[in-house]
């Protein structure tokens, strides 16, 4: 993805993640593209960031611009992650959402994914306090 370089993805990532989960920076995102793994979808407007190893596939963070929101674009590149994941060999997906993440929740909820655990805590929130991660799973 030409468009997507490290730096791009994190000023992607910053404007759309202002604390929980935190902004990631250039060089981590450099430094997990280097993993086999990891594969991203996606243009500036929004991408998706995942990894498959053996036969699950994990959304590491999953991107969309606030213009962007709510026009189906979520869905879209959701279904392109499945397709990316069963190519390589996934039978399973994973992700952690923050538990006050509405919109990303009803998002994961339509395209198939249920809560199968919760982290107590796992999310540092402005002004010190703590938001429960939400643990979902599809199978393909």
């Amino acid at each position: 993805m030409p468009d997507l370089t490290p730096g791009v993805m994190a000023a992607l990532h910053a404007q759309c993640f202002t604390f929980t989960p935190r902004p990631w920076p250039a060089a981590e995102i450099a430094s997990l593209l280097q993993d086999s793994h990891v594969f991203v979808i996606g243009d500036s407007a929004g991408f998706v960031v995942g990894r498959v190893v053996l036969d699950e596939a994990e959304v590491l963070t999953l991107v969309i611009v606030p213009a962007q929101r709510r026009m189906g674009r979520g869905a879209h590149l959701m279904a392109r992650f499945f397709d990316e994941s069963r190519a390589r060999g996934a039978a399973t997906a994973f992700l952690e959402v923050a538990a006050d993440n509405t919109g990303a929740i009803a998002l994961y909820l339509q395209a198939g994914f249920s809560q199968s655990g919760r982290r107590r805590g796992y999310y540092g929130t402005a002004g010190g306090h703590r938001t429960d991660a939400l643990i979902m799973a599809r199978p393909f």
